[in-house]
């Protein structure tokens, strides 16, 4: 794993490490990675973190939903590729945490986008914000 970007919060700590192929269908007309595509990264490994530290039951009565979403681009990604998605989080609220994002390609340390999203937990019942279950952060 690559150092942790600097913008990063101190207290953030690395969550999760996604591998994602580019895809031909990720390109658009200019011929590279599509900006939008770069939400979808994020939140594939998001989606990884989650399976692997939630049980669906838990899930099926309360999850995340994203309130807030930004990428900053540092350069322009072709296809072939996979990148490395590294997943940071902050300690969690009451019923919000805070991640961080950054996609690199496999075969280097240079990030091509960072990102960051805040996720509030809500009752599937309701839709409610309700506690964070434990997440395996400190």
């Amino acid at each position: 794993m690559a150092d942790a970007p600097e913008s990063l919060p101190a207290d953030a700590q690395h969550i999760h490490t996604a591998e994602i192929a580019v895809r031909w269908g990720d390109m658009d007309a200019a011929g590279h990675v599509n900006n939008s595509r770069f939400f979808s990264y994020f939140e594939e490994a998001r989606v990884e973190w989650l399976k692997d530290t939630q049980d669906e039951a838990m899930l099926a009565e309360s999850g995340p939903v994203l309130a807030h979403a930004s990428c900053d681009f540092e350069r322009p990604v072709y296809h072939p590729a996979t990148l490395r998605i590294d997943v940071y989080a902050e300690p969690p609220g009451r019923s919000s945490v805070s991640t961080y994002y950054t996609a690199r390609p496999h075969d280097t340390d240079a990030a091509v986008a960072t990102g960051t999203a805040v996720l509030v937990w809500v009752s599937a019942e309701t839709g409610e914000p309700v506690p964070i279950p434990d997440l395996g952060l400190r």
